[in-house]
């Protein structure tokens, strides 16, 4: 964790959740009503056809509720996308840039990344920028290198620290179950950290880092207590409000720890 600074704790459902899991989300929402909540931030980010009824449902809850992807344009011919501008309009406040699958399935360059981002920014969306390596450039030593390249190309100019959050998501670990040691993690965040502060100075020495990438209720509080991580971007197991809220809980006590520490 990042002295000073808020976590976050994001879930991210992916094209996943009909109407039915209208109830998860309701469960997620009355679960983070507690004075943890104070500490530690949440945000669920439900496919776009919830987005309406989601913010609806967390109106009186701590939760915050946000989308999965925007265009960079705020309008125009660009049949079925989503603008930040519409997001924004249907009481959200948080939009997921650059996620691997994004990047991959749909070829998203680092600089398409940083319009969307910007177009998130210039809306009041936070923006939560994503950034990973591959299996092959893990296996080619490159981790460090290609984190450097998407910061440097997918961080708008104008980022701040309460506007802009970077997840770190090895994209090998998205799904499969695999996880990287806390060894592997601390020198991502640690390096992450020195880039951000590189480029913005105060803004990105506060700026929250989270980590994804098979986070469970099983690991979360020794993900969560690691150096610069501040917060975590669930995916999987945020489909369940009973997983979502577990990992939320790893952070029940540890704060009081640091605090003391």
């Amino acid at each position: 964790m990042t002295p000073d600074v808020r976590p976050l704790v994001a879930g991210n459902w992916k094209m996943n959740g009909l109407r039915a899991a209208l109830d998860e989300i309701k469960q997620i929402a009355d679960g983070v009503d507690g004075s943890l909540s104070e500490k530690v931030e949440t945000v669920l980010c439900p496919p776009s056809t919830l987005l309406y009824v989601a913010t609806a449902l967390a109106e009186d809850s701590p939760l915050q509720i946000g989308a999965q992807d925007c265009h960079h344009h705020n309008s125009g011919a660009y049949t079925g996308d989503i603008s930040a501008e519409m997001i924004a309009d249907l009481f959200a406040s948080h939009v997921i840039v650059g996620h691997s699958e994004r990047r991959k399935d749909h070829a998203e360059s680092d600089a398409l990344v940083c319009a969307k981002a910007e177009a998130a920014l210039n809306v009041g969306l936070q923006a939560i920028i994503c950034v990973g390596e591959t299996q092959a450039e893990r296996d080619d030593g490159q981790t460090l290198e290609v984190l450097a390249r998407q910061i440097e190309g997918s961080v708008p100019e104008g980022a701040r620290a309460e506007n802009t959050i970077i997840a770190y998501e090895p994209v090998w670990a998205i799904g499969t179950g695999l996880t990287p040691t806390t060894g592997d993690i601390a020198i991502a965040h640690e390096f992450l950290r020195a880039r951000l502060k590189e480029r913005l100075g105060d803004e990105g020495a506060r700026m929250r880092i989270l980590y994804g990438g098979s986070v469970k209720p099983s690991n979360a509080r020794e993900i969560v207590a690691i150096a610069h991580v501040d917060g975590v971007l669930v995916g999987g197991a945020s489909l369940k409000a009973t997983d979502f809220l577990a990992i939320f809980g790893a952070y029940e006590g540890l704060l009081d720890l640091e605090a003391a520490a």
